[in-house]
């Protein structure tokens, strides 16, 4: 069984696309990570200047890669003498609601719950929270876990 330490390290977005800072669980029924929102993230320049938000895509990609986290944890359980770190979860489907607007500073905690997890397919329901609990969104994101593709061969 790998550590939630290993399971991030086999996260494959790295800064400045890599939106989870800590895996604080992981078994073969969730994962709960962290990751707090820099001022000085890529995206605020834009988004809004003078009144920066983080963009909805990106809470989405920080409930996404928690989600992949609890991927890579069951691919690892399904195919233990497999090189796990070959493998990825790509997202496949989405569905997600939005209750209010992370700020920049502002932490935030991912649950990724199991809803189904079969042939390397995981669907899971995510809730991303603030740090005092406010729900920001709830929803469930699909994926699939496949085979690393190196860059200049998709």
């Amino acid at each position: 069984m790998l550590t939630a330490g290993e399971v991030l390290d086999l996260i494959p977005q790295r800064p400045p696309f890599r939106f989870i800072d800590r895996l604080l669980e992981v078994d073969d029924r969730h994962a709960i990570g962290e990751y707090t929102y820099r001022n000085d993230e890529f995206f605020y320049a834009g988004h809004f200047p003078g009144c920066p938000i983080t963009p909805g895509v990106i809470l989405i990609e920080t409930m996404g890669q928690t989600a992949c986290a609890l991927g890579l944890y069951l691919l690892s359980l399904e195919a233990p003498d497999e090189d796990t770190h070959k493998l990825v979860m790509v997202g496949t489907e989405l569905s997600f609601e939005f209750q209010r607007m992370v700020l920049p500073g502002e932490t935030v905690r991912v649950t990724a719950e199991k809803v189904f997890w079969r042939k390397r397919k995981l669907k899971s329901r995510l809730e991303l929270s603030l740090r005092d609990g406010t729900l920001v969104s709830q929803g469930t994101i699909g994926g699939v876990g496949v085979p690393r593709v190196e860059v200049g061969h998709i």
